[in-house]
C-alpha cells in the first residue's frame, strides 16, 4: 500500500469528475429509496431514464461551470468545500429549472422536488466526505514514508488548536503532532482532533522520551519567563528542538502560517516580565515637546527613538555620526505613519561650533544623551577617544543644555562606571560626575529652576551592537569555535525595549541630580549563556561544536557591579529603578580636572591622561590592562602628580 501510494502523483481531472458523477448517480438513486422507504416498486413508478440523463448532464455542466474538480484531493480544505457546495446548488437550480421547463411543455415533472433535495444534501455529504477519506489516507501513508517529525505542542488552547490545524493542513509538512501539554488540570487527559493532552508538570520528561519527540512548539502567549525557561531546560535535556508561536499581531495577513513559528532564541529567556510604566508622567514630559537624542542610530539610541515617538513630541533630533546606520534609522522612520517632525542630523559631538547651531535652532526640551564609545577593549587601545567623546563629548551636550535652558538631560551610563576596570568605564563614571556636580552647582545658584540632568545606569542590553550574543550566533553560525573570555565571568543582562523603557521612566521621574541604577536581575555565567545558546541551535558541545577560552580582555571585569546592597541604594515607587547614594562632586574643581584631562589627551599623553583618571575616580583599578603600572604608585603619590598635571596644563 505504501508504494502504491508513493507512486500516485495528481490524478488526471477527468478521473475526478467521473468519480464525482459516478457519487452522484449513486446520491439520485439513494434519495429516490430514502423518499419512498426504500419501496422498489414505488422507486420503478416514479423514476426515469431521462430524469436520471438530466439530472447528470446539469451535474456536468454545474461541475464544468465551477470547477469543482481543480482542487488536489489529498490538499482538500474549507475551499474545496466551498466549491463543491457552489456545484451542488447550481445542479440543484438547473434540474428544477428542467423541471418546470417540462411541466411547462408535457404537463409532467422529470423528477420529484422531494427527490431533488436529497439527492443535494446526500451527493454534498458523499463528495466532501470521499475527499476527506482521500486526503486522511494520503497523510497517514504519506507520513510513514517521510518519516514525519514527531512534536508536541505546549498549549491546548486556542492558539495550541490552530497551531496543529496549521501543520496538519501543511502540504509539505514533515511534522506529526503526537501530544499537547498543559499546566491547566481541566484539560489534562481530553483529546484534540485525536491527540492527547498531557500534565506538562509531570508528564513532560516521560512523554517526550516515551513518544520520541523532536520538537516542542510553545502556543501560549502569556507564559511567564520562569516557567517558560523551564519548559526548554526540559526540552534541552532530552535534545527537543524548541519553537515559538508568534504574537497574533504579528501573523502575516493576520493569518498563522508554518514558516512563522520561529525557533526560540536566547533573549526570549533572558528578558523579564513586561513593565509597568507610569506613561502619563512620561507623557507629560515629551508629548509636544523638542526632543533630542544623541547617539540615535545606536541600539539604544535607536530602541528611545521608537519609544519616544508613543508620547508624541512635536520633533525629534536625531544626531549621531555613524552615516549607514543613521540612513538607516532615516528609512525606518519613512515607514511609521504617524510619525512626529523628525531632524535626521548627521554630527559628531565634539563639534562646538555645531552643536551650538542646533541648539540654537532647534532648542530641545529634553535631550537623552546616549552617544558614546562603549566597547572595552577598543577603548582600551584608545583613551583618548574616550575622553573626547565620553568625557568632551557630554560636556560640551551639558554646558549647551544649560546655556539653551533644556529642560532635562538624560545621560545613559553603564554598570561599568561603578568600581571601573578600564578607562571606558571610568571615562563613564566621570560624565557622571560631571552633569552630577553640575546640577547640583546650577541648584546652588539658581535654585531648581534650570537644567535638571539625570543619569541611568544600566548592564549589558541583549542583542545591542557588539555586544555578546550577536557574536555568539554568528560563531555557531559559521561551526565554532565559541571563543569565552574566562569561564568564570559573570554579567548581567536585559532586553533593549526594556532599558529604554526605563529610562524613559527614570528620566520622567528624576528631579535632578539622581543616579538612577536598574534592577538587572541576576548575574549569568557567559559560558552558560553559550552552552544554551549552542543547544537551542540543536548542537552538542564537544561533538558539534567546542567553547575555547582566550582570557581576559583588556581592562575586562569577572563580575559586574551595580550597588544594589542597602547600603549604596535608596528605593523609588518603581520597583525595578533605584537611587545610588553617590556625594556630588565640588563642581569647580572637577571641572578643572576635566579641563586639565581633556588636554592632555588632546596632547597625546595617554598615560598622564590615565592618570589623571585615577586621581578622578580613585576607585579605578586597571584590570589585565598595560595601565596597571600605574596602581603600583601609592594613592599619595598619584595625588601629587594628578595635581601638578592640573596646575601644569590649566596654566598652559
Amino acid at each position: 500500500m505504501n508504494k502504491l501510494i508513493q507512486r500516485l502523483r495528481i490524478l488526471p481531472r477527468w478521473i475526478i469528475v467521473l468519480l464525482d458523477l459516478i457519487i452522484i448517480s449513486g446520491s439520485f438513486y439513494l434519495a429516490y429509496l430514502l423518499r419512498f422507504n426504500f419501496d422498489l416498486a414505488d422507486v420503478a413508478r416514479h423514476s426515469s431514464l431521462l430524469g436520471f440523463a438530466v439530472f447528470i448532464l446539469s451535474a456536468l455542466i454545474a461541475t464544468l461551470i465551477t470547477k469543482s474538480y481543480a482542487g488536489i484531493i489529498r490538499y482538500t480544505g474549507l475551499q474545496d468545500g466551498f466549491r463543491i457546495l457552489t456545484t451542488g446548488v447550481l445542479q440543484l437550480f438547473l434540474v428544477v429549472m428542467a423541471n418546470a421547463l417540462r411541466q411547462a411543455l408535457a404537463g409532467q415533472i422529470l423528477i420529484p422536488l422531494s427527490v431533488i433535495v436529497i439527492a443535494f444534501f446526500v451527493s454534498m455529504i458523499f463528495l466532501f466526505t470521499y475527499r476527506l477519506l482521500v486526503k486522511n489516507i494520503f497523510s497517514y501513508y504519506a507520513g510513514d514514508i517521510a518519516q514525519k517529525k514527531r512534536i508536541a505542542i505546549f498549549g491546548a488552547g486556542q492558539g495550541g488548536i490552530l497551531t496543529k490545524q496549521v501543520i496538519d493542513g501543511e502540504r509539505r509538512s514533515s511534522l506529526k503532532v503526537v501530544a499537547f501539554f498543559e499546566d491547566d488540570d481541566h484539560k489534562v487527559g481530553k483529546e484534540i482532533n485525536g491527540t492527547r493532552i498531557f500534565h506538562a508538570e509531570h508528564d513532560l520528561d516521560r512523554v517526550l522520551e516515551d513518544f520520541d519527540i523532536r520538537e516542542l512548539i510553545i502556543s501560549i502567549r502569556k507564559l511567564s519567563l520562569k516557567r517558560k525557561n523551564e519548559i526548554v531546560d526540559a526540552c534541552l535535556r532530552h535534545g527537543v528542538k524548541v519553537r515559538s508561536v508568534p504574537p497574533a499581531e504579528k501573523w502575516v495577513k493576520g493569518e498563522l502560517s508554518l514558516n512563522q513559528i520561529k525557533e526560540i532564541n536566547i533573549e526570549d529567556l533572558l528578558g523579564r516580565e513586561s513593565i509597568k510604566l507610569d506613561n502619563a508622567n512620561i507623557s507629560r514630559q515629551l508629548a509636544g515637546k523638542v526632543v533630542c537624542i544623541t547617539g540615535a542610530a545606536g541600539s539604544i539610541g535607536s530602541e528611545i527613538v521608537r519609544q519616544v515617538m508613543k508620547y508624541h513630541p512635536s520633533k525629534l533630533i536625531l544626531i549621531d555620526q555613524a552615516e549607514t546606520a543613521l540612513y538607516d534609522i532615516e528609512r525606518e522612520m519613512m515607514l511609521y505613519a504617524h510619525r512626529p517632525e523628525y531632524k535626521i542630523i548627521l554630527a559628531n559631538i565634539i563639534d562646538e561650533p555645531r552643536m551650538r547651531r542646533i541648539f540654537k535652532e532647534y532648542r530641545p526640551n529634553t535631550i537623552f544623551h546616549a552617544a558614546a564609545y562603549k566597547h572595552v577593549p577598543m577603548v582600551e587601545s584608545h583613551p583618548e577617544e574616550a575622553i573626547r567623546t565620553n568625557v568632551l563629548g557630554t560636556r560640551l551636550m551639558a554646558d549647551l543644555a544649560v546655556e539653551y535652558k533644556t529642560d532635562k538631560f538624560v545621560l545613559i551610563s553603564t554598570d561599568k562606571a561603578v568600581n571601573p576596570t578600564n578607562v571606558m568605564g571610568c571615562s563613564k563614571r566621570i560624565s557622571e560626575m560631571y552633569v552630577q556636580a553640575l546640577n547640583h552647582h546650577l541648584n546652588d545658584l539658581n535654585g531648581r529652576g534650570g537644567t535638571r540632568f539625570v543619569t541611568t545606569r544600566f548592564g549589558n542590553v541583549l542583542g545591542s551592537n557588539g555586544s555578546v550574543i550577536p557574536y555568539f550566533k554568528k560563531q555557531i553560525a559559521k561551526g565554532g569555535p565559541i571563543t569565552v573570555t574566562h569561564p568564570d565571568i559573570t554579567r548581567y543582562f536585559m532586553t533593549i525595549p526594556e532599558a529604554c523603557q526605563l529610562v524613559l521612566e527614570a528620566g520622567a521621574m528624576g528631579k535632578g541630580g539622581e543616579i538612577y541604577i536598574f534592577d538587572m536581575g541576576d548575574s549569568i555565567k557567559i559560558v552558560d549563556l553559550a552552552e544554551k545558546m549552542v543547544k537551542l541551535s540543536g548542537l552538542e558541545i564537544g561533538r558539534d561544536i567546542e567553547i575555547v577560552y582566550t582570557g581576559l580582555r583588556q581592562g575586562e571585569k569577572l563580575f559586574e557591579e551595580l550597588l544594589c546592597d542597602e547600603e549604596n541604594t535608596a528605593p523609588t515607587h518603581h520597583d525595578k529603578i533605584l537611587i545610588a547614594r553617590v556625594l556630588p562632586q565640588d563642581f569647580p574643581l572637577l571641572s578643572e580636572k576635566v579641563e586639565a584631562l581633556i588636554a592632555i589627551s588632546s596632547n597625546g599623553e595617554e598615560l598622564e591622561a590615565v592618570r589623571l583618571m585615577k586621581d578622578m575616580v580613585p576607585e579605578f583599578i586597571s584590570n589585565s590592562s598595560r595601565f596597571e603600572e600605574l596602581d603600583k604608585l601609592s594613592l599619595k603619590f598619584r595625588k601629587a602628580q594628578g595635581g601638578f598635571a592640573i596646575k601644569n596644563w590649566t596654566n598652559s
